[in-house]
């Protein structure tokens, strides 16, 4: 009988739309937006040091000089 109740329960948030499982939307938005931010901002600063690393890096392994 407990888990009957549990399920109506379960079934009435679920249909009122008060999961709290769903999640912060906003919250991950603005996480996802800052980290793109920082993304740009480090690209931004280091791109010829980054440019420089990776050609070695591919020079060294294709064998190019």
């Amino acid at each position: 009988m407990v888990t009957l109740q549990f399920l109506a329960t379960w079934a009435r948030e679920r249909m009122r739309g008060t999961d709290r499982e769903r999640g912060d939307v906003p919250g991950w938005v603005m996480v996802t937006v800052m980290t793109a931010i920082l993304v740009v901002a480090i690209l931004a600063v280091f791109e010829p040091q980054l440019k420089d690393a990776i050609g070695s890096a591919l020079d060294s392994v294709t064998g190019s000089k």
